[in-house]
Order: C-alpha cells, then structure tokens, then sequence
C-alpha cells in the first residue's frame, strides 16, 4: 500500500460538556495538529498516490471554517461532543466527499483509503481511517 500525508493546523475553542470531562467541561482551548494520510494500491500514470499541492489546498479549505472558532458555536456541531475523535471523523467526511467530487484532482477519486489523525500534544493523538 502506498500512501501520502500532508499536514496542518487549527486552534480551536469549545467545552465538553458532561461530567465525564472532568475539567474539560469549561470552555478551553486546543490546537490541533492535523494530518491526513491517502492511501492506494497503485500509483496512479504519474507514479504518486495523489497530487500533494492538491491535498494541501483540501485540507486548508476543509479546516478554515473550524480555525480560530468556538466549535460550541457552530450550529452543525450543536449538541455535540466535539471531542478528538470526533473531530477526525468529522476531518475524514469532509476529505472524502472532496475528493469525490475532484478536489483532488481526477486520480483523488480512485483513492482507496483516506486516515485522519489529530493531534492534540505530543502526548496524545487520536485518527479515523476508512475508505474512499
């Protein structure tokens, strides 16, 4: 299996609110480092896995509309816990139905998998995988 990764950022502000949190609860703070892996069988004609440019530039549109914000306050998340986990699967959808549509380029479509992996500190991280 070959695969490519490219990387990001984005700080973001929420609460998680339930007792299982403990002091996470409170509104507080996070930047997370963002990477997203694509994964194929093959390489395409041109001897890659997906045009790396491309997967940048998917990956910065796909976190703009989380960066520098209250995620309590974004009404697709009301009532949510956005935890990392969370987060990842919410990175990974929005990765896959752009490469769907092209975003990435004619060959992003016949990628086979696509890993979403934040990491909230060098201490701990957490990722969703799945397919294209």
């Amino acid at each position: 299996m070959f695969a490519v990764e490219v990387r990001d950022r984005i700080m973001i502000g929420h609460s998680l609110p339930d007792p299982f949190f403990g002091p996470a609860q409170q509104m507080h703070g996070a930047t997370f480092v963002v990477d997203v892996a694509f994964f194929r069988e093959k390489l395409t004609r041109h001897n890659v896995v997906v045009d790396i440019g491309a997967a940048l530039d998917t990956l910065a549109a796909v976190l703009k509309p989380l960066k520098y914000k209250n995620l309590d306050e974004i009404p697709q998340f009301r009532g949510q816990l956005t935890t990392t986990e969370f987060l990842c699967r919410h990175v990974f959808d929005a990765m896959v139905a752009a490469a769907r549509a092209g975003a990435l380029g004619e060959d992003g479509r016949s990628l086979d998998r696509i890993r979403v992996t934040l990491h909230e500190t060098d201490l701990a991280r957490a990722w969703f995988e799945g397919p294209v």
